[in-house]
């Protein structure tokens, strides 16, 4: 759900007990691939770290950017109130580290415009031989896979109707399965973070030979959900 939903029927149910349709097993078993993706995140021995970092993170961005387009139609301003993801709001910081309240579609703008910006940026990801990545540069793409991660958390819990209706839950399953595993892989996000999904991230990677990496069970969904919001 995107806001406190006042028109809802379920009265005195809070919204968070709401049944979530992506959990049902007949959406979860839908992929596009069934490739083995722990393997596929794995850093080869012949590549730089960096370089790897750099070039899945720019591959997720497209991917992720693309699989919003798919549902943009569906994400207003007056749906989507607040950026939300299951129990959590999220805030946009600005360069001043000035909180901004913003509706899901204005926060998701500003996640595409200042990801396109770094990933185009020759100081920041380096696609000529020789130049060397920045010290920030880890610390930047953790960054960036924190806020692709509200991203996809957002699609799936507003916005996976719609997915399904475009036939595109496979997809969407393929590339969170992908995702997950390749910043657990690397530590990029803090499990923290990825808490909200941790129902939906068991029941995908756990058939993708990933076991369940500190991130505590389902119970502590709503324990430090504000901690979310803090973006520094």
């Amino acid at each position: 759900f995107c806001r406190k939903s006042k028109g809802k029927p379920n009265g005195k149910k809070p919204a968070p007990e709401e049944k979530k349709l992506y959990l049902e097993p007949e959406y979860t078993k839908s992929r596009i691939t069934d490739f083995e993706f722990k393997e596929l995140v794995m850093l080869p021995r012949e590549i730089d770290l960096n370089e790897w970092l750099a070039s899945n993170t720019t591959t997720f961005f497209h991917h992720i950017n693309l699989q919003y387009s798919t549902i943009s139609e569906f994400c207003t301003g007056e749906s989507c109130q607040t950026m939300a993801a299951c129990n959590t709001q999220y805030y946009w910081y600005d360069e001043r580290g000035k909180k901004i309240k913003c509706t899901a579609p204005q926060y998701v703008d500003f996640v595409m415009s200042s990801v396109q910006k770094l990933v185009t940026d020759e100081d920041v990801f380096p696609t000529k031989y020789g130049k060397e990545f920045p010290n920030s540069f880890e610390s930047l793409v953790k960054k960036i896979c924190k806020y692709l991660f509200h991203v996809l958390a957002h699609i799936y819990s507003s916005h996976f109707k719609e997915t399904l209706a475009l036939e595109l839950h496979g997809h969407l399953n393929t590339l969170y399965t992908h995702f997950i595993l390749f910043i657990r892989e690397f530590n990029l996000v803090d499990p923290k973070e990825t808490t909200i999904m941790d129902d939906l991230t068991e029941v995908l990677c756990s058939s993708s030979g990933s076991s369940s990496n500190g991130s505590g069970n389902g119970s502590s969904n709503s324990a430090g959900a504000q901690n979310h919001v803090k973006e520094r």
